[in-house]
């Protein structure tokens, strides 16, 4: 619904829970952004916003598993910053494929493109540059061209995106920061304006900025820069960078960026996410991001359109946009609810067919899911708090009753084990520990309690060195036997 309200402020994270690397355009009175998605299918969410600050999942570009085949992709490979871009009546969304590390060429860049924001996007192509993180600039005489890392590499492409023109040419490396990267270039007043992540996507990530009057330099860095960093270590949100800039129909500019929230320390358990500053142009030609830092709150930018993420589901329209399948999608159909059909191979497995989640996006969370199931010898199924293939708990029915197995990086570990077989399972969230409880004949009894759940988050686990996700919750399921869900509801208590 939307309208006025009394609400004349907002909290960053606008886009909350495990949505990093955003990109935006807006299409008249509605905002369309996409994030990263990495090992998750289907990939690039595509969320739309009439007020940037209340954002719903409507779609993701790519939708067919025969399009992209990310069955094998290690953890945290696989879709990186993506960027949705208009040109020639038609929208683009570019993406890095990134492959494992002994895949050659490492890294190559998805294209695919629309007649309509929110899609359906056409079957991908894919350009040959090895770098990260592209995104689309147009100059004023028709010239189409790829920004990608090193700082701003720009490549020239024909019209359609579909074919490169020229060699590479990196025009700004940055300030001498590590890690330049995220890069958008855009044109005003005569200037081309370089928008460059600096400092690697962890704490001390930053936005800067350099201007020029040709499109391949000398650039000038902003007296500004960094336009946006979190210097106190103490400060909710952290690691603000690879921001995007965007106008509303009246000419004021924001910045989108990504942010995490600190968990019990430096612990970002819920991913990276999407936050909001607005932008000021000075008489200097130069901008500033709102105050320099990032804001906890501030004022809602546009007349509030409030549209909310559901809480509650029972699948029986489908597969809501605001779940991802790991990988691949597990083979289900529809009676009176959704059944899944198990994976042959475990959770640990990159080769597991049947997880089902969906984002934590509050520190304080809870989730249950309801679900009919008849036990078989090496066969599991019940709820899961999902990292990644190596951290991970899940609290599942099996053969011999209700068990809570935890893997911190180490193989799976059985917590508890106890001869019982509920149907409904739960997870209270509560910063870093995690209540499972389960119900029978309407009563709830807690199950078992962990009290320090840091292995799941970006930080947690150090020798696993690539973790750029978040934590999902959902269902899994494992063997020879399906899974008939009831209902599934996650619900975020802000604090």
């Amino acid at each position: 619904m939307g309208g006025h309200a009394e609400m004349t402020e907002y909290e960053n994270p606008v886009k909350r829970g495990f949505y990093p690397d955003p990109s935006v355009i807006r299409v008249e009175d509605d905002f369309y952004m996409v994030n990263s998605s990495f090992q998750y299918f289907p990939a690039i969410p595509i969320s739309h916003s009439k007020d940037l600050v209340h954002w719903k999942t409507v779609a993701h570009a790519v939708n067919d598993p025969e399009y992209l085949d990310l069955s094998h992709i290690k953890d945290s490979r696989g879709i990186w910053a993506p960027d949705i871009a208009y040109s020639n009546g038609k929208y683009y969304i570019f993406a890095t494929l990134r492959y494992n590390d002994e895949h050659k060429p490492m890294r190559r860049q998805l294209v695919t493109c629309s007649e309509h924001p929110q899609g359906p996007y056409s079957k991908p192509w894919f350009l040959d540059i090895d770098n990260i993180d592209p995104s689309l600039f147009v100059d004023d005489d028709g010239s189409h061209y790829i920004v990608t890392a090193p700082g701003a590499t720009v490549t020239p492409v024909s019209p359609d995106c579909r074919e490169i023109i020229g060699p590479s040419r990196c025009v700004w490396e940055g300030i001498g920061e590590r890690c330049p990267e995220g890069p958008h270039i855009f044109k005003r007043n005569g200037y081309y304006y370089a928008v460059v992540a600096s400092g690697g996507t962890g704490y001390g990530h930053g936005i800067i900025m350099a201007r020029s009057k040709s499109l391949f330099g000398g650039y000038e860095p902003s007296p500004y820069n960094p336009l946006l960093r979190q210097n106190d270590p103490e400060a909710l949100i952290q690691r603000s960078g690879h921001g995007d800039f965007i106008t509303d129909k009246n000419g004021n500019w924001y910045c989108l960026y990504l942010c995490g929230r600190r968990n019990g320390g430096n612990y970002t358990t819920l991913g990276r996410e999407t936050a909001l500053e607005n932008v000021t142009w000075h008489s200097d030609n130069w901008c500033t991001v709102g105050s320099g830092v990032p804001s906890e709150k501030a004022s809602l930018p546009l007349e509030e359109y409030i549209q909310t993420e559901e809480e509650y589901f029972d699948f029986k329209c489908g597969i809501p946009e605001s779940f991802q399948w790991v990988r691949v999608s597990a083979k289900h159909n529809y009676d009176n609810g959704i059944v899944l059909f198990p994976s042959d191979e475990p959770e640990y497995s990159t080769a597991c067919s049947c997880i089902l989640l969906h984002r934590e996006t509050e520190l304080n969370t809870d989730v249950e899911v309801s679900f009919d199931y008849n036990t078989s010898k090496n066969s599991h199924a019940g709820l899961i708090c999902y990292y990644s293939t190596v951290t991970y708990i899940r609290f599942s029915v099996f053969e011999n009753g209700l068990q809570l197995v935890v893997n911190k990086n180490n193989g799976e570990e059985i917590i508890k084990l106890e001869n019982i077989f509920p149907s409904t399972l739960g997870v209270r969230v509560r910063g870093l520990e995690r209540e499972f409880y389960y119900i029978t004949e309407e009563k709830e009894k807690v199950f078992c309690k962990i009290e320090n759940c840091t292995f799941l988050s970006d930080e947690g686990v150090p020798e696993d060195k690539k973790r750029h996700t978040g934590t999902l919750s959902g269902i899994s399921c494992i063997g020879s036997a399906p899974i008939r869900i009831k209902y599934f509801k996650i619900r975020g208590v802000r604090s």
